[in-house]
């Protein structure tokens, strides 16, 4: 198995593995934080969204006119790294949901194509973590788990029973 069809696997069995997560969650309490919570559903998966969009395209390539329309700035800009959870407006959960979904569908569309010899390329924008693009790749799965953590987290004060 090459090495971008490892990171890619990865990536889409962590997707899958938090979705069954995301799912039990009504889209009516996405924006609720739970007594004693600092986060909700809807920031945990607008940010998981705009984090894949940059460490898995932004980061290998160009953004594009296309871009544009799978991740717009103004969606880019209120789920950022040191936004907060009560600050997010404009976009509901069903849109944040398809936007979560679009980012991973091209990310599994558009990668599996991608030169393996630029996969030890620097990324198109540094990052603190990492110094290569395969490396980005591979860290986008650890990200979207970490969240993983917090949506379960956050789901079992909403009342719901843990998902093993």
């Amino acid at each position: 198995m090459s090495r971008l069809s490892e990171a890619l696997e990865q990536i889409d069995f962590t997707r899958r593995y938090n979705l069954e997560r995301i799912e039990t969650v009504p889209l009516s309490e996405w924006f609720t934080v739970p007594p004693g919570g600092v986060s909700h559903i809807a920031w945990q998966v607008g940010h998981i969204a705009i984090a894949e969009y940059r460490l898995c395209l932004e980061r290998l390539r160009v953004r594009t006119p296309a871009d544009e329309v799978l991740m717009p700035d103004a969606f880019l800009q209120m789920f950022a790294r040191e936004s907060l959870p009560a600050d997010i407006t404009g976009f509901t959960a069903e849109e944040i949901r398809a936007v979560f979904d679009r980012v991973h569908a091209r990310v599994m569309e558009e990668l599996p194509n991608y030169p393996d010899a630029d996969l030890d390329l620097p990324p198109t924008k540094p990052h603190p973590l990492f110094t290569t693009r395969i490396a980005g790749l591979r860290y986008s799965a650890l990200h979207e788990m970490i969240h993983c953590g917090q949506i379960a987290m956050i789901r079992r004060m909403l009342g719901q029973k843990p998902i093993w």
